[in-house]
């Protein structure tokens, strides 16, 4: 049975959260896992094989653009596009605190 595209349904992964969010300012393959690791303060990591898989999806997606080519490292930058499919993300996770926070403050679902 093939895996759901994410991207086509509207959500991200955390690995394309991560990597959009880290895209913020342009940057090149092995900058985007370092600024991912930092980030997550080393609870979230990408191998490279998931990394230039992800960015070619992002890429389909028109989520990340190439941004130039640097000693033979291609680097990459955010779209108005992914920032904009970002910050809902960002938005739904927010939701979605509120809602976990309610249960446990109050023991029960909305």
């Amino acid at each position: 049975m093939p895996r759901n595209n994410s991207l086509k349904m509207g959500e991200l992964t955390d690995a394309y959260y991560y990597i959009l969010l880290s895209l913020i300012k342009p940057k090149h393959g092995y900058l985007i896992m370092k600024s991912v690791e930092k980030m997550s303060k080393g609870n979230f990591s990408i191998g490279p094989a998931s990394l230039y898989t992800s960015i070619k999806k992002l890429l389909n997606g028109g989520l990340i653009e190439l941004y130039g080519e640097s000693q033979q490292k291609k680097i990459y930058i955010i779209t108005d596009k992914g920032s904009i499919f970002l910050k809902k993300e960002i938005e739904k996770k927010r939701e979605m605190i509120k809602i976990a926070e309610n249960i446990f403050k109050n023991g029960e679902m909305i």
